[in-house]
């Protein structure tokens, strides 16, 4: 048996860890792929499936956006004062509005994939600049779920990897966001009756996060009085 402090014993959690997200990807694409199928055997409408897909990519988006919303605010210096909810709790939150997003963005990928009317395809869907509809828009959006995929194994691996080893990489939630925003306003025929929405909460996480990166606590204050006064001669 593999002791679980050893570098094996690391690598099978890892290669757990990597199969886990493997089959939810599988699960969630192929939920996807389902319902596109049932949504145009229902309604008898050849624009359903896209009519879906267009629904889930607009409530994945602003899952993301109150993801990282979420994320700021774990890490803003001013969290201490809010005294509801308890950490815990937020984390919690944070961790569930994860898997709501992943599951949205992969019910988008998978109705949208198997759509002909989207001109998408799988391979689209998949490896940037390959969809026959706005292949540039489209590719900010995969290039966004990879980079989204890749905070969310970071944020999964945080209690093996080092906070050195995976934070840096959980930080590209940020960039991810910014392709998502650039590909909702540019890939969507209705992305000028939505551009509101985008224009509004992009603004929002701006200056939620210009208020994480500039905010100072009280230790900071003491920090900066005693590294000015540290070499005043008394």
């Amino acid at each position: 048996m593999t002791a679980p402090g050893t570098a094996a014993g690391r690598v099978r959690r890892l290669a757990g860890t990597a199969g886990l997200v493997l089959a939810a990807t599988g699960a969630g694409a192929g939920s996807g792929v389902l319902l596109g199928g049932a949504a145009r055997s229902v309604s008898g409408h050849r624009d359903a499936p896209w009519l879906l897909g267009r629904a889930s990519g607009i409530t994945a988006y602003l899952l993301l956006v109150l993801l990282v919303a979420l994320g700021l605010g774990l890490s803003h210096p001013w969290r201490s004062r809010l005294r509801r909810p308890v950490p815990a709790t937020r984390v919690r939150l944070h961790v569930g509005v994860a898997a709501g997003t992943a599951a949205f963005v992969l019910l988008h990928l998978g109705v949208l994939a198997t759509d002909a009317y989207a001109g998408v395809g799988w391979s689209g869907a998949l490896l940037p600049g390959l969809s026959t509809y706005r292949p540039v828009p489209v590719a900010l959006g995969v290039l966004g779920w990879y980079a989204g995929l890749a905070a969310g194994l970071s944020a999964a691996l945080s209690g093996r990897l080092a906070a050195r080893v995976w934070w840096p990489v959980h930080k590209v939630a940020a960039v991810a966001l910014v392709l998502v925003w650039l590909h909702g306003m540019w890939a969507g025929s209705d992305a000028a009756a939505l551009r509101p929405l985008y224009l509004g909460t992009g603004a929002a996480v701006v200056l939620l996060a210009v208020t994480r990166y500039t905010a100072r606590t009280r230790a900071d204050r003491i920090r900066a009085t005693t590294a000015g006064t540290a070499g005043v001669p008394r």
